[in-house]
């Protein structure tokens, strides 16, 4: 089996990106052992990643601020009673009166907390999806240890499952007290999300279902995802084509600039592409290793380690990204059909009558 161990920047390649005080997990993860040590591990990972495990998505979606804030937000989960509430202790919690009533609880601890400040958060709501066809009966247990895992008995949490439409990536929502019951208040961080996802994604596979955790650097992506209410504001103002938001104004703006020769690349643009140079020559020292060994197992995962580098997306911004499409659809304009005719002159390439 190959190691990995002599390949500069190997070890870097899935770190997560540091940010805050971690929050200490509460009891061991319950996975499935694994094979071959620490070398056994990073093959596994490696060939998880490149042949492309679906990736994790664990989030932080909103914090609520005051009980009747709370009472929506578990209404909203609960789909207004009709979907169980899970607790930490396995207890149900259905129907619309039991929802305002645990509401009622979480706020009372809140506002009787002689600590709490007005804009203190009663619940961080956290949100874990998985591609469509995720088994929902194993993501339940999966979720349902995570929980009881990262926060245990310090701070209550319920969650319930969601898949309404067809086609829907299955999610959960899980909605977790801010106090904790020993007066600790729940912040999670950067390097908390990290963790949250490598956990998740490790209880799941050890169910049976492949996910990875790696952050976007290690895939190749180097753009940030939409944030969700900037995608949301965008799809409207694309269905209505009114209200246009100012962040995408500014963004095209941008983008026209630099299509048009006006304004240069930011310094960030050429990190970026410094970045993902450094990873894929990463892999491809990987691939190196790997096609030297006598394993055939080996030498397959060096062939796909070199397809998933081919495969990674060029390194641009997203104003770069949209600079070029509108090169592109100016080109287009001026060589299409109607731009040729318009420049042969309204006589030539028509039949002349005799």
């Amino acid at each position: 089996m190959s190691d990995f161990r002599s390949v500069r920047g190997f070890d870097n390649l899935w770190r997560p990106p540091a940010g805050g005080r971690k929050i200490v997990p509460k009891e061991p993860v319950i996975a499935a052992p694994s094979k071959g040590g620490r070398g056994g591990q990073a093959r596994a990972r490696l060939a998880r990643v490149v042949q492309k495990a679906p990736e994790v998505v664990v989030k932080i979606t909103g914090r609520t601020k005051d009980g009747e804030h709370l009472a929506a937000h578990l209404e909203y989960i609960s789909r207004k009673g009709e979907l169980d509430l899970e607790q930490a202790d396995g207890a149900l919690i259905h129907g619309r009166g039991a929802v305002r009533e645990l509401a009622d609880d979480w706020s009372e601890v809140g506002e009787g907390d002689s600590r709490r400040r007005a804009n203190s958060n009663m619940s961080v709501s956290i949100v874990l999806s998985m591609p469509v066809g995720t088994d929902p009966d194993r993501m339940k247990d999966a979720v349902r240890s995570f929980a009881r895992a990262e926060f245990g008995d310090t701070f209550p949490f319920v969650f319930a499952f969601h898949q309404d439409a067809k086609g829907e990536q299955p999610h959960i929502h899980l909605s977790v007290r801010a106090l904790g019951v020993n007066g600790e208040r729940l912040n999670p961080r950067k390097a908390d999300l990290a963790d949250w996802r490598e956990r998740f994604a490790r209880e799941l596979r050890g169910r049976g279902i492949q996910a990875e955790a790696t952050p976007r650097r290690a895939r190749g992506i180097t753009q940030k995802p939409e944030r969700t209410a900037i995608r949301k504001a965008r799809e409207r103002f694309e269905r209505t084509g009114q209200n246009e938001p100012r962040v995408l104004r500014e963004a095209r703006r941008e983008a026209e600039a630099l299509a048009r020769g006006g304004a240069k690349p930011q310094p960030w643009d050429e990190q970026m592409r410094r970045r993902q140079a450094q990873v894929r020559a990463t892999y491809q020292a990987a691939a190196k290793v790997l096609a030297a060994s006598a394993d055939p197992r080996d030498q397959a995962l060096a062939k796909d380690v070199q397809a998933f580098v081919k495969s990674m997306p060029p390194p641009v911004s997203r104003k770069v990204a949209l600079a070029r499409q509108m090169v592109v659809e100016r080109q287009r304009a001026r060589t299409g059909p109607e731009a040729a005719a318009d420049r042969a002159g309204p006589d030539k390439g028509r039949g002349r009558g005799r």
